[in-house]
């Protein structure tokens, strides 16, 4: 069980550490405090799911699921391109990020772009039900493959939401918090055209 552990843990930590626009959008949540706990907590528990629903063996359900998968992918390239012109916007208005700063958003809205992200991006369902369902399916230990991969998950979005309340008040240059604001874009940007062009579909 502990090598199937192992496994499971490196495995989903290696994909997820990647910057992606998942992360970039914690790490934005986090930055400006709000509702930045609740946000890693969604990612993580969205992750425990799709995970365990491969393996479980459904990953190749889903994956042959090609009409879900298209209507995901236009929706997740929308959804992201939104969101990248905001941060520009912001860049370009100079209403860059602030700590605790910007218009406060209920926790319904950040829960609802939350699941946007996580869940309208069809390289999550590949990555989490597909890849890591299939590789946890033939572990000696499944179970053992499965929390490890939650554990990594869990592990990392927290830590991204705890890091960036520590950074925060470190950083009090505005032009820093309008680089950041243009990263978080860029990346935004990035994830939204290859979802769009089709790059980041098998």
């Amino acid at each position: 069980m502990w090598l199937s552990w192992l496994n499971g843990l490196l495995i989903c930590a290696g994909l997820i550490v990647a910057i992606g626009a998942q992360n970039a959008f914690v790490l934005q949540q986090s930055l400006r405090r709000q509702h930045a706990w609740m946000v890693a907590g969604v990612c993580a528990l969205c992750d425990w799911l799709l995970v365990g629903l491969g393996v479980l063996g459904l990953g190749v359900l889903i994956a042959q699921q090609d009409a879900l998968m298209e209507a995901a992918r236009w929706a997740g390239a929308a959804f992201l391109a939104w969101q990248a012109w905001l941060a520009f916007r912001r860049v370009l208005s100079g209403q860059a990020l602030a700590a605790g700063g910007g218009r406060v958003q209920s926790w319904q809205a950040a829960l609802t772009a939350t699941l946007a992200v996580t869940l309208l991006n069809p390289q999550v369902y590949l990555e989490t039900v597909v890849l890591l369902g299939a590789i946890g399916a033939v572990q000696p230990s499944p179970l053992g493959f499965f929390i490890g991969a939650a554990m990594a998950s869990f592990g990392w979005f927290f830590g991204l939401a705890a890091a960036a309340g520590w950074l925060a008040p470190r950083l009090a240059n505005p032009r820093v918090w309008r680089a950041i604001d243009l990263a978080i874009g860029i990346i935004l940007a990035w994830v939204a055209w290859r979802l769009a062009s089709g790059a980041m579909m098998p």
